[in-house]
Order: structure tokens, then C-alpha cells, then sequence
């Protein structure tokens, strides 16, 4: 069994634990790749980034391709038409990094609600005195209490409902199968879901219907002043629509793991079009939300299952592209 692995090395190393495996392992790091590069394994599975592309020119060249597994749980990289087409396996770690994403959400609505990058940077310039005058005077918002929208109730949505319940939020939900009749959360239709929440966080996965959902219309549908979080993908949210709602006062802050494409290029709006004054109302987190090491240590296990399945002529589960 050949394996193209299309991630980081030492990462997969410290982590898969698959040295008895026996398989043939083909490294190629998860950085730009050629396409005839990968042909050229003639790999049975392979394993990628989600930010490698995996597309129709690779998947028809490759004729002893088996499976594409994404090492998380992103697979729009992938072409899933494509595969079908071939017969070739798409599989994701789906729920496995729920937790870990979930805490990224809450770190990134606290970091807002909190104004922490703000008043950090003013003790860094020796101003403590005044910034902690301001919450005297002005008072420091909580979490607890708040009304939170949860786009997309997937394993992280779930997760991230319990969490929220903690800190006695309403939350609301918006789900594209309807009311799933979930505890802790509210089913509302979209629209609603955006107009009842002080905080909206995005957890769909990306389709032609979700792409740019965040964009100038619907966000006037916002509360004024509210709070987005994406800790799901970029391509959900029109960046320049964000950074225009931002320097409105539409949205009052914005939190995300993760910007479109990536890597970030130096032209995206968040680096040439949003105003100095305005970065501490932004909290930016390098798409680190889902790869904790209880992540990684639970992904690659089951990356191994997998490819034992199909070694065995059996169907692998988390199958996404509908084989």
C-alpha cells in the first residue's frame, strides 16, 4: 500500500504512531505541490491538508487511487465530483476536533466581548492606569448572559452549545436540516438567527449554498453592533463586506480562525483594508482551532482504520463524497 502524504512530516511523525503499519510512505510536505508531482507516486491513498488541492487532473491520473482522506475535517479542497467519478473513497475526521474548535470559538468571544487585545496594548504602553479607569467608568461586558447564534449544527456546534449554556447564554441555532431538537438551543430560521443574536458564529461547512453567506445584505440583517465569529472557513464570510460592517459600527468586532484563500495573501482585506484604529475590534487566530494533539492523536488513529478497511476491501466510514 502506497500512501502520499500530503501534510506536515514531523507533525505526522510525532503523532500517527504507525511505524508497524508496514505501508509504503511517500512524504511530501503540505506546501505548494505540482500536480504531476503527486501523479507521480502512483499512491493507493492519499492523505492531505486542507489547504492542499486535490483535483480532477490528480485523481484521473492516479488509476490505483483508493482513497483521499483530509487529515482534518475540511475536504472542499478535494474534488468530490471527481472522485466519485473514479470510485475513489473521500474521507474527513469528522467530530474529531469538536472540542478543541469549540474552544476557539469561546476564546474569540471573550477576547471581543472583553476588548482584551485593546487593553493589553495598553499596558504595553504603560497606560494600565487608564485602561482600567474606562471599566470603571464604562463597565466591562460578560459573556454570561448573551444571546449567541450558532450557524451549522454539526459535532462543533453541538459542543459548542454545552459550553455556552454554561455561561447561561441564549443560544439560537440555524441548521440547514431543519430543527434537530438539540438541548441548550433554539431553533430559528436564519434570517431570525441573525436579528435575535448579540454573537453569530459560523460552523457550515462550505457548499455553493453557504459561500459568501456573510456578505453585505445579510449582515444588515445583524444586530447593530454585533459580533461575528467564524471558526469554520473563510469562503463563508466576503471579507471586504466584514471590514466595511466593522468601520460602520454594523458589527462591533469579528473574530476568526481562518481567512480566504491560505495561505493569506498580502492583498486580503483584513491586511490592507482595515483601519489601525480599528485592529483591536479584530481577533485573529492562524487556523490553529482544530489542531490540538488529543486532535491529531484521535485523526491519525482513525486515518488508520481507514486505509486498513480499504486494504481490506471494506467500506472506510466518514465518507463525504457519496460512494
Amino acid at each position: 500500500m502506497k500512501i502520499a502524504l500530503l501534510i506536515n512530516r514531523e507533525n505526522f511523525e510525532k503523532y500517527s504512531a504507525w511505524e508497524d503499519a508496514g505501508w509504503e510512505l511517500i512524504h511530501m510536505g503540505n506546501g505548494v505541490l505540482e500536480n504531476e508531482q503527486i501523479i507521480a507516486t502512483g499512491a493507493d491513498v492519499i492523505i492531505a491538508d486542507a489547504v492542499v488541492k486535490v483535483g480532477a487532473d490528480v485523481i484521473e491520473g492516479m488509476p490505483e487511487l483508493k482513497l483521499i482522506h483530509s487529515q482534518g475535517v475540511a475536504f472542499n479542497a478535494i474534488d468530490l465530483e471527481a472522485a466519485k467519478k473514479g470510485t475513489v473513497y473521500v474521507c474527513n475526521n469528522a467530530g474529531m476536533n469538536a472540542r478543541s474548535v469549540a474552544e476557539q470559538a469561546i476564546l474569540l468571544m471573550l477576547s471581543l466581548v472583553k476588548s482584551f487585545r485593546h487593553n493589553e496594548d495598553m499596558v504595553y504602553n504603560g497606560r494600565q492606569m487608564e485602561a482600567k479607569t474606562a471599566c470603571f467608568v464604562e463597565g466591562l461586558p460578560e459573556l454570561y448572559g448573551r444571546s449567541v447564534g450558532i450557524v451549522g449544527l454539526g459535532a462543533i456546534g453541538r459542543e459548542l452549545s454545552g459550553i455556552l449554556n454554561a455561561f447561561n447564554c441564549k443560544v439560537f441555532y440555524y441548521d440547514y436540516l431543519g430543527d434537530m431538537k438539540v438541548p441548550y438551543a433554539e431553533f430559528l430560521p436564519l434570517e431570525e438567527l441573525y436579528k435575535s443574536s448579540d454573537i453569530v458564529s459560523l460552523h457550515a461547512p462550505v457548499t455553493p449554498e453557504t459561500e459568501n453567506m456573510i456578505n453585505s445584505e445579510s449582515l444588515k440583517l445583524f444586530r447593530h453592533g454585533a459580533i461575528l465569529i467564524n471558526t469554520a472557513r473563510g469562503e463563508l464570510a466576503d471579507h471586504l463586506a466584514v471590514v466595511d460592517a466593522l468601520k460602520s459600527g454594523q458589527l462591533s468586532g469579528f473574530g476568526t480562525d481562518t481567512l480566504a484563500p491560505e495561505p493569506v495573501l498580502p492583498d486580503n482585506p483584513f491586511l490592507v483594508a482595515l483601519p489601525e484604529a480599528l485592529r483591536s475590534r479584530v481577533a485573529l487566530s492562524p487556523h490553529i482551532a482544530g489542531i490540538t494533539a488529543g486532535f491529531f492523536n484521535r485523526a491519525y488513529a482513525h486515518i488508520r482504520r481507514n486505509i486498513e478497511a480499504i486494504a481490506d476491501g471494506q467500506r472506510p466510514d466518514c465518507v463525504v463524497n457519496g460512494l
